[in-house]
């Protein structure tokens, strides 16, 4: 049996930036076949984005990039040159799959459309991803995940009362999207291996990143409500957030706390070895009312507790509390390591450098980080000498042609 869930399957992967190299890695480190195709002339946006290896920049220094294109292999090419887009073609045939993440337009206008590509590969299966999809008003409005979080609504419950709009951490619906596309080409696979046909398949992040917001969307049309920011305010627990706890080598630490009934509620207090006869306080509804008031009284108790000894007592008793940790505590964090969740992989150029792990551990076919990402064009010779046959004195020529990076 092989290691590998998805050894065999080839994919030719044109995308860039998050969601679609975060797609093509999921298959990639299963044991999929991946060609970036990529350009020296335009640069994936990642390549030249920090942190960079010991702060210095450099298009094969990035970290951000590496995490995102593990397992793959690269080519670089020129595609606004006609000879790049007859070799990118040429590997049609060899591909199961082909990714691509530009608007609408750029892949039609260089002749690379799924129409075009199914004539030399009629079952294949293709997955273009962008913002707003292939069709539409606004198909062709370019972005990052950063300004579609905004549009799909993120950024309006994000915060901590009217007025305040705090964005969720990064190019969010960059993170929510892949989850979606990987799926979807898991079923077209599957759908190809029952009925011989290929497929393509318009994803846009806008209506992945709904999905996430499905309670919000339920609750206005069942009651008419628009949902707001509500902080870490819950309509079922309370206290529910993150609170102060002590200091440590000179650090704000603090703990995050959910409390769903009175039981809980009276353990966390004698964990907290405290009480309370405030009436606000005596049930979980009245708790849930009174949230900013319980917020402030149960953080008047863990400023004095340290928070890792604070979330043992806590979860002993039966109290949902984790301390909240930073990067450098989740790097020491002893359960990843029993997980084995940090790998070091030897990097062409930066040597060796850290990867997060997979994102699930299948018993018969675990998969693996099998390289550190690929620098710009590392793969070119295997591709184009061994797969597409060209010779030396060919290569060279398209080099200085800048077909060939």
């Amino acid at each position: 049996m092989s290691r590998f869930a998805l050894e065999g399957v080839h994919i030719l992967d044109f995308a860039w930036v998050g969601v679609g190299p975060i797609t093509t890695k999921y298959f990639a480190d299963n044991g999929a076949d991946v060609i970036r195709v990529e350009s020296a002339a335009r640069p994936d946006v990642l390549r030249i984005g920090p942190p960079w290896k010991d702060a210095m920049p450099g298009i094969n220094r990035s970290q951000f990039f590496a995490s995102y294109n593990t397992s793959k292999k690269s080519i670089a090419l020129d595609l606004g040159k006609p000879k790049a887009r007859e070799l990118a073609k040429r590997l049609v045939p060899w591909a199961d799959i082909v990714v691509e993440s530009f608007t609408p337009k750029a892949m039609r206008k260089w002749g690379l459309g799924y129409d075009n590509l199914r004539e030399l590969r009629p079952d294949l299966i293709m997955l273009s991803t962008c913002m707003q999809g292939q069709t539409g008003p606004n198909a062709l409005y370019p972005g990052f995940g950063q300004l579609m979080a905004a549009l799909s609504g993120f950024y309006y419950i994000s915060g901590y009362g009217p007025g305040s709009c705090t964005p969720p951490y990064g190019a969010y619906t960059d993170f929510i999207a892949p989850r979606f596309s990987a799926f979807t080409l898991l079923a077209a696979l599957d759908y190809r291996r029952r009925t011989g046909k290929g497929q393509y398949i318009d994803m846009a992040q806008y209506e992945a990143a709904m999905q996430n917001l499905a309670p919000a969307l339920i609750d206005y049309h069942a009651t008419g409500r628009v949902l707001g920011p509500q902080g870490n305010a819950s309509a079922r627990y309370a206290p529910h957030g993150a609170y102060r706890c002590a200091d440590e080598d000179g650090n704000e630490r603090w703990i995050a706390i959910a409390v769903a009934s009175d039981e809980q509620w009276r353990a966390m207090l004698a964990a907290l070895a405290s009480e309370s006869t405030d009436p606000r306080f005596a049930t979980a509804a009245a708790r849930i009312e009174n949230a900013a008031a319980i917020d402030q009284f149960v953080g008047s108790l863990t400023r004095a507790h340290n928070a890792h000894d604070l979330t043992a007592k806590l979860q002993a008793a039966g109290v949902a509390a984790y301390p909240v940790e930073n990067c450098v505590d989740i790097h020491q964090d002893d359960n990843l390591e029993v997980f084995g969740f940090w790998h070091w992989l030897e990097h062409k150029e930066m040597g060796p450098s850290p990867y997060e792990g997979l994102e699930h551990r299948m018993s018969r076919t675990p998969g693996t980080l099998r390289s550190a990402a690929p620098i710009l064009g590392q793969d070119n010779d295997e591709v184009f000498r061994e797969m597409l046959s060209l010779s030396a004195d060919e290569i060279e020529q398209l080099k200085k042609e800048n077909v060939i990076f």
